[in-house]
């Protein structure tokens, strides 16, 4: 049986570095940058000589367990009782890389990578340090020893950590049959009420695109003026070198082979200190091909791939669920595959979160596109997305409503993420639903000025297949959320709850009923409309006038998106929006056919589409 561990309360006459280079595991040159690095950042020796490649995991536990005098086991032949499996919660486990190996007498003895792991993970327990020894096994031995015995528990948890009253896989109760004989019936009555009275059908549909048009202009353009009116914001402090915190950074990978090697570069060029650099690459167990392509290049000791066993729902939010058990980090990022981070983004967001109220619990970066001139498409997309993260969404927050997240660039205090469930794995825009679940818990969001590039859906039905999935998300976050009215206003506030309406209401609408609003066009070309009968021929023309008004309103706010210097070549390309929104209707009337025949299915985005991917990878 094992030995005690003395190091744990008193100091070895040897310290652990000389130990190290005295066998020849590290030279003296090594040492003394890591001692530096160690002191600057307040981090482990054991975790900077990883970190910098000094040493293999593998090597610095075999050091570990000569250096402690303690054995070294091997967990594949060396299995732990199974009696313990159930002792500590499986993810507390796999965080501090710990399991339940024997007892020894009335103690219980533990396998660790090494004694930081040991005693940071006994630290957290409310029982005392003196009912557990120590025994030492490799990181990665531990890892597959929790997720191959713990299997079917992770992957419940992954699919189900969000309470079931916040969640929508209620919904899979429900049958396809059921749903769709539900929308037929509903189908059938509408088709029945307009073949009956068509043109006061036409005139509801037309007063409610209407007043959701309005609501949707001054929502907009409040948030705009909010934005544009504010002064900068003062960048915030530096965040002491030794107050650094642990920031473990999600990338999700499913079929993403076109893209793997050029982000491995791109993450290779972060400035982080990588000894506080955990990133995990989410990759699904039957996706050989991404895993294999990764694989290929040999990963920093930062960077790990994690495999998401096979189950259902086949969504992102499911594979980060999962993922989020083997993250080490007090900080939580997500990056989608074919992101380009700027190099210092995580310094920003360290900085940021050290100085922000304890509430702000989420920061949300802008995304941009780096493959704007591709085609007209991409243009458009990338002034879509410049007004909506530089100065909508800013000016959202800064009028004191809650936010939409987007899918990436995405930060998050790990306690209040994993208190409320992580994401929803059943929600196409897990991302929507997350925003708005931190606000109604009393948390807040804040964007910051980070930037990261992405690859923007530069063909027509690939554009359509992903803005269909995100109007699907929109929809079924909003019944979600709707599903207690009384509650969501007393958790969020008369503001926010206005806020909430106003934002989701009236972006499905204008979806879904534009081409009632294109309707309106007749009267400015002087041809006749069907409200003439209800209204007259002036009203009609001021109502035309009115939304020509507000297309000149959208007008000026890409303009003002697209106005600093990196987007000035976009500027001719504004007046074209017109002709790319139209879009959005195919988009949402695939959503409402999907959300009846197969709500969780996730239409994924190929990705790798665009010339500068193809040509070199990505952006430089």
């Amino acid at each position: 049986m094992p030995a005690s561990a003395p190091h744990l309360t008193a100091p070895l006459p040897e310290d652990f570095g000389r130990f190290l280079v005295r066998l020849s595991y590290i030279n003296a040159s090594q040492l003394l940058r890591a001692r530096a690095q160690s002191a600057h950042l307040c981090s482990s020796l054991h975790d900077v000589l990883i970190a910098e490649g000094a040493i293999t995991d593998t090597a610095a536990s075999e050091a570990t367990a000569t250096y402690l005098n303690l054995p070294l086991i091997n967990l594949e032949s060396e299995v732990p009782s199974p009696s313990l499996t159930t002792l500590f919660d499986p993810a507390v486990l796999l965080r501090y890389r710990v399991t339940p190996w024997r007892t020894s007498g009335s103690k219980t003895v533990l396998a660790a990578a090494n004694s930081e792991d040991y005693s940071a993970f006994l630290a957290q327990l409310s029982g005392g340090r003196s009912q557990y020894e120590m025994v030492v096994a490799t990181s990665d031995q531990i890892v597959d020893f929790l997720t191959s015995t713990h299997r079917a528990q992770l992957l419940e948890r992954a699919s189900a950590r969000v309470p079931a009253a916040e969640s929508c896989r209620t919904w899979e109760k429900h049958t396809s049959t059921r749903r769709l004989l539900v929308t037929l019936t509903m189908l059938a009555v509408l088709i029945t009420i307009i073949a009956l009275f068509p043109r006061a059908v036409f005139a509801i549909f037309a007063l409610w695109a209407t007043v959701t048009l309005v609501v949707s202009a001054i929502f907009r353009l409040a948030a705009y003026v909010a934005e544009t009116s504010s002064p900068p914001d003062d960048a915030p402090p530096l965040c002491p070198p030794h107050e650094l915190p642990t920031i473990s950074v999600l990338v999700p990978m499913f079929n993403e082979t076109e893209i793997a090697n050029a982000l491995l570069q791109r993450l290779g060029r972060l400035s982080y200190p990588k000894a506080k650099l955990d990133v995990v690459l989410a990759v699904e167990e039957l996706d050989h091909l991404t895993r294999d392509t990764i694989l290929q290049s040999k990963l920093p000791p930062w960077m790990r791939v994690v495999v998401v066993p096979e189950g259902a729902p086949k969504t992102k939010p499911r594979a980060m669920n999962y993922a989020l058990d083997f993250c080490t980090g007090d900080i939580i990022g997500i990056w989608d595959a074919e992101d380009a981070p700027a190099v210092d983004q995580l310094e920003i967001v360290a900085n940021h979160f050290s100085s922000a109220p304890e509430n702000v619990v989420c920061l949300q970066g802008v995304l941009d596109y780096y493959n704007a001139q591709q085609n007209w498409l991409a243009r458009c997309f990338t002034i879509e997305y410049a007004a909506w993260f530089r100065l909508v969404l800013p000016g959202m927050a800064k009028l004191g409503f809650a936010i939409p997240l987007g899918g990436t660039t995405l930060f998050f205090k790990r306690k209040p993420l994993e208190e409320l469930g992580g994401w929803d794995a059943h929600n196409v825009t897990e991302d929507a639903d997350l925003g708005f679940r931190l606000a109604r818990h009393g948390y807040r969001t804040e964007v910051i000025s980070t930037r990261t590039g992405e690859e923007a859906n530069c063909k027509a039905w690939p554009w359509v297949r992903q803005r269909s999935r995100w109007l699907k998300g929109y929809i079924v976050t909003y019944i979600v959320h709707m599903r207690a009215p009384f509650v969501l206003w007393r958790q969020l506030g008369p503001w926010k709850f206005l806020g909430f309406q106003a934002h989701f209401v009236t972006a499905l609408s204008q979806f879904i009923l534009a081409p009632i609003l294109w309707s309106f066009w007749l009267v400015l070309f002087a041809l006749p409309h069907p409200l003439e009968q209800f209204v007259s021929r002036e009203i009609l023309l001021v109502l035309g006038l009115s939304f020509l008004i507000i297309e000149l309103l959208n007008a000026l706010v890409n303009a003002t998106a697209v106005s600093r210097p990196s987007h000035r070549h976009l500027f001719p390309w504004v007046p074209t929006m017109h002709f790319y929104y139209p879009l959005g209707a195919i988009a949402a009337y695939k959503a409402l056919y999907e959300l009846v025949v197969k709500p969780f299915y996730w239409d994924k985005t190929q990705h790798g589409l665009s010339a500068i991917v193809k040509k070199t990878g990505g952006p430089e």
